[in-house]
């Protein structure tokens, strides 16, 4: 982890203008093409949500906009970001999980599925949200419905920084799938430049066989 100074940032009228409102938050929604990482997944019999999260880390930890953290009315910026997950359960409520990131899936995978287990055997969220380190990103899945817009809670504290995405349900198109999802983060912190260069390396990753 290391400390900007603000002082001399690049960013420094950007973090200020946006800091002051009580919602700096931006985002969109938009899809991906998620076709051959759902044929990887399905041809090893292992879980397409595993693969596209992992994808989905690998793209983000080369965006160096989201590993920017506001702690203690600093801005830092992290060396590293890991996985934060709501996980669903038979009777419809979820938990928080959590998952160290690893550049190999195997190890990701292996993480993610303990995670997967201890939720689906608990009650309640599991994990409280200011146990979460501040390098993680917040990830929530809803396999049952494809959307084409999303509204996340907000608490409407400018100082939160972590950001938030959301997956849905993948729908056919031309005989590709496409995959909606939601991306939320402080503008103080990343333009829609940054937004799209992530979205254009996790396409590239869902590209990989």
């Amino acid at each position: 982890m290391k400390i900007i100074d603000i002082e001399t940032w690049k960013r420094k009228e950007h973090f200020e203008f946006f800091s002051k409102m009580q919602s700096p938050y931006f985002g969109i929604v938009t899809e991906v093409d998620c076709t051959e990482t759902y044929q990887l997944a399905k041809d090893k019999n292992e879980s397409f949500f595993a693969h596209y999260l992992h994808k989905s880390m690998i793209a983000m930890n080369k965006i160096e906009e989201f590993k920017y953290r506001i702690i203690n009315d600093k801005v830092v910026v992290f060396d590293v970001l890991h996985a934060g997950s709501t996980i669903g359960r038979k009777d419809g409520t979820f938990g928080f999980s959590f998952m160290e990131f690893s550049e190999d899936f195997e190890i990701f995978n292996k993480k993610l599925q303990k995670e997967i287990d201890e939720v689906q055997n608990s009650t309640g969220l599991r994990v409280k949200n200011e146990d979460l380190p501040e390098n993680h990103v917040r990830h929530s899945t809803m396999p049952w419905t494809h959307f084409t817009g999303l509204l996340h809670p907000t608490d409407f504290n400018p100082k939160e920084s972590i950001p938030k995405i959301v997956f849905g349900k993948f729908s056919e198109k031309n005989g590709r799938k496409m995959l909606p999802i939601s991306i939320e983060a402080h503008h103080g912190l990343m333009d829609g430049y940054h937004i799209s260069a992530y979205l254009n390396e996790f396409q590239n990753q869902l590209n990989l066989k």
